[in-house]
């Protein structure tokens, strides 16, 4: 068994980490922090995970613990994600790192989209970008990996085979995204308030929105990112605009995603319309494509669960991929539906 510690756990992503690691065969949550809820019971804070981790209570973080582990997940703040992680690499096998503090890869973007400067360049070039889907080689034996977000994994999985195939235009593409309110975390926020969100769709991060450099780092193209916060509490939809490159037919376009993804365990090209409720709790990508002839409008589509492929599924993805273990162990090729 591989001993795992979960920085920062008594967040919506620790505590998907916790679930899910509940059911890895090799895994085994040996220490997990939460400052601000250091010394409560996790089943108190989430029942649901009582059956699995009765009496695991949430500490305090000590660095020096950490660094006896085989596996660290980190799921703290940007910041102090990256003053953790050189205390930890190299003495870790394996840090994953769930903030965006090591995802782009060029450190002159950090202060313009996140608002500080990044001081480890060399750390910088040895992570590893956490999608097993275009990163496989990479991730293996990986002693530091930076998961991407949930928008960055909906847009990349349905629009880099795309770009890399020369299919669609690498400039005015549109990526437009609807999230669930789990995306902005357990905090206290007027935003994500029930009466804020309920019966109520926002677009937010107008022009601006930090993941877009991601998005582009990732498919190689330019992109106009806008994401919608809706009254839902797990699940993403990415809708994807571009105009085509070469003549592409609906039937082309699904045909190149699905020869792109045929043997990857989490991704579905189906013709059918992808849907949010169809990931709800798995590690599944849905993915779809169209081609409008009328508007001469590439559209493909992609569905995840934010907190499970979007976001702790994908980092225990690309954890056992980097350790060696089977890639889908863990994790649940089936949704939860109704």
């Amino acid at each position: 068994m591989l001993r795992v510690g979960i920085i920062g756990a008594s967040g919506y992503t620790g505590a998907e980490l916790l679930r899910l690691c509940a059911h890895h065969p090799d895994f085994e949550v040996v220490y997990a922090t939460g400052d601000t809820q250091a010394g409560t019971l996790a089943s108190a804070l989430y029942p649901s995970l009582a059956g699995r981790y009765p009496d695991l209570v949430f500490e305090e973080l000590d660095i020096a613990r950490a660094a006896q582990l085989d596996v660290v997940f980190m799921g703290l703040p940007h910041e102090a994600s990256m003053a953790m992680a050189p205390e930890l690499v190299g003495t870790v096998r394996c840090v994953v790192d769930l903030s965006a503090a090591y995802r782009l890869k060029d450190a002159s973007l950090y202060p313009q989209w996140y608002g500080f400067s990044h001081d480890q360049p060399e750390l910088l070039a040895k992570a590893v970008f956490g999608l097993p889907e275009l990163h496989r080689a990479e991730l293996k034996e990986a002693e530091l990996i930076a998961t991407p977000g949930c928008h960055v994994t909906a847009a990349t999985l349905a629009l880099a085979p795309l770009v890399q195939a020369g299919l669609i235009e690498t400039s005015g593409i549109v990526v437009n995204s609807i999230t669930g309110v789990s995306g902005a975390g357990r905090g206290l926020k007027h935003a994500s308030l029930f009466c804020t969100v309920d019966e109520d769709v926002t677009a937010y991060g107008l022009l601006d929105h930090r993941h877009t450099p991601e998005i582009e780092q990732e498919i190689g193209a330019q992109v106009l990112f806008t994401p919608h916060l809706a009254p839902l509490s797990r699940g993403l939809l990415s809708t994807c605009y571009a105009r085509p490159a070469a003549s592409v037919t609906t039937a082309s376009l699904l045909a190149a995603l699905a020869g792109h993804y045929r043997n990857e365990p989490f991704v579905s090209v189906r013709p059918t319309s992808p849907s949010t409720k169809a990931a709800l709790g798995s590690n599944m990508a849905h993915l779809s494509a169209r081609f409008d002839e009328r508007t001469g409008t590439v559209i493909a589509l992609c569905a995840i669960d934010n907190l499970a492929k979007g976001a702790s599924g994908g980092a225990v993805q690309a954890a056992n991929v980097a350790l060696g273990l089977p890639e889908t162990i863990g994790l649940s090729q089936v949704g939860v539906y109704p």
